[in-house]
């Protein structure tokens, strides 16, 4: 499990870094004024739908549906299944598409109103209508993914999405170097959305055939009870991005704000990504057949792995983010038309949004232990009073605070989730952890915390001194600070037991050749 965990993760951190170096050329081609906020609303209604589909949310309700299948049914039932599934989602999709774009002026004074009755809507309308095509594209291409993962090939689905931030930075570098109007700039950009979503469908098509067979459009009862399930999954496992899109609907009246919590949630996304999309990626499964088998210490095991891995990527980060997020936003993004009063308010909002981390992450390794009992709408009401608290909260911080307590409400609803999944799951079934976690946790923790103080004093003693710098001597700098805390702390879980050098680079070998033969 670990070993396929490596391999998604390893994949997911591709696919962030590529996801750093397109938005800091977003920044670049359209800094953050009107274009800038009517691109990136537009956007953050696909990445929802990325969510809703992708990285784990539909393959958390469909994994377990096509293992009980192909074990009752044998596989030609599950192949069988597995083409209504595809078909059926590829229909509604297409059809939801062509719903959406002609009523899209509504949709987007839905998810923005400080847009009203100025210029920035039709900005916004233009841009999303262009990206259309990807919803399409993502639903078959995440039924793809969700029956690969089912056989335990997480290498192809771990690596397919980096097509999605190759193209778009392709088309991005090229508007750079040709100097474009920014409006023109993000129609292009726009459009090339959809083009992603193709090229990531033909990679996976090509070797996936034979799952999905035969290719139709069914609701029967199965696919009825299959849908029943799934779209409150799918709901679910999007908590993150429907609470920055609310947070981004109260922020679209003031100018920028929209921007800022976009490229601070983006810094979110890295660590959040590596944990979340491997726990729908591998823990589900895992769950799923220790639920199916009866066995507790399969289950415990599978628990008790995710939550260590979980908290010991998500604490450090967070400290991280915290600590250093000014330098981080100014090395990635003040770039073109990023101001550095753009820098200083995106930091303030990522150090309010990196509280909320550990609770996503959290969220994200609770959910499965629902998951594989097919229980998704526990998940899902945990995930709406998060929301509607986000809401409720950054109405009145927003208006305090601007976009940094737009921010904070926005964590404030991620614990909300994390702490109603944690009383369900220990009413209902009560979460397994075995001794060892019992042991490594308190270790993990305190590991975390010491690296993150050191980490903060450092920074304030390092960092003042090179303000005046150039730009290069900066990003070394900051370099240096994050590669010595990332060595402290792995430092001092050796010191503590937790794990080794050896056990971590045995690891990483084994990943790699996993993912050869996948």
């Amino acid at each position: 499990m670990i070993r396929s965990f490596l391999t998604v993760s390893s994949g997911t951190l591709a696919s962030r870094l590529l996801g750093f170096a397109r938005d800091a050329m977003l920044a670049a081609l359209l800094g953050t004024g009107a274009v800038a906020d009517a691109f990136l609303v537009a956007f953050q209604g696909v990445n929802v739908v990325r969510r809703l589909l992708t990285e784990g949310a539909l393959n958390a309700s469909l994994v377990p549906a096509w293992l009980r299948v192909r074990e009752t049914e044998g596989a030609v039932a599950a192949a069988a299944f597995a083409g209504s599934v595809l078909g059926t989602v590829s229909a509604a999709l297409v059809a939801a598409a062509a719903l959406i774009g002609l009523l899209m002026p509504l949709v987007i004074s839905a998810l923005a109103p400080g847009f009203a009755a100025t210029a920035t809507l039709q900005l916004a309308v233009d841009d999303a209508r262009l990206m259309l095509p990807y919803l399409a594209f993502a639903g078959p291409v995440t039924v793809m993914m969700a029956l690969l993962n089912a056989q335990g090939r997480f290498a192809l689905t771990a690596f397919s999405p980096l097509l999605f931030n190759i193209a778009l930075i392709a088309v991005m570098a090229a508007l750079l170097v040709w100097r474009q109007d920014a409006g023109f700039a993000a129609l292009i950009v726009a459009a090339t959305v959809g083009l992603a979503g193709l090229l990531q469908l033909l990679i996976l098509v090509s070797h996936g055939g034979g799952i999905a067979t035969p290719l139709r459009i069914s609701f029967d009862p199965q696919m009825r009870g299959f849908l029943g399930k799934a779209v409150p999954g799918m709901i679910a496992g999007a908590g993150p991005q429907l609470l920055i899109l609310g947070g981004a609907v109260i922020a679209s009246s003031s100018p920028s704000a929209v921007s800022w919590l976009y490229f601070a949630n983006r810094l979110i996304e890295l660590p959040l990504g590596l944990v979340g999309v491997a726990m729908g990626a591998v823990l589900v499964p895992e769950l799923t057949r220790g639920v199916r088998a009866n066995d507790s210490g399969a289950i415990a095991h599978a628990e008790s792995r995710g939550l260590e891995l979980s908290v010991g990527l998500a604490l450090p980060a967070t400290l991280g983010l915290i600590a250093l997020s000014e330098p981080i936003v100014r090395l990635l993004f003040q770039h073109g038309a990023f101001t550095a009063a753009d820098t200083a308010a995106t930091a303030q909002a990522l150090m309010w949004l990196a509280l909320g981390l550990p609770a996503h992450v959290l969220i994200k390794a609770l959910s499965p232990a629902f998951f594989a009992r097919e229980d998704t709408r526990t998940p899902l009401w945990a995930t709406l009073k998060g929301f509607a608290l986000a809401i409720v909260l950054a109405v009145v911080l927003g208006h305090i605070y601007g976009a940094r307590g737009i921010a904070a409400a926005i964590a404030l609803g991620a614990w909300s989730s994390a702490l109603s999944l944690i009383r369900q799951g220990a009413a209902t079934f009560g979460f397994s952890i075995d001794a060892a976690a019992c042991r490594r946790l308190p270790r993990i923790v305190v590991a975390a915390l010491v690296m993150g103080g050191l980490l903060w004093l450092a920074a304030a003693f390092v960092l003042p001194t090179a303000a005046t710098a150039h730009g290069l001597v900066q990003a070394a700098l900051l370099g240096v600070l994050i590669a010595g805390g990332m060595a402290v702390y792995g430092g001092l879980l050796a010191w503590f037991g937790v794990t080794s050098w050896a056990e971590a680079v045995t690891a990483i070998r084994q990943t790699r050749a996993s993912g050869l033969r996948s």
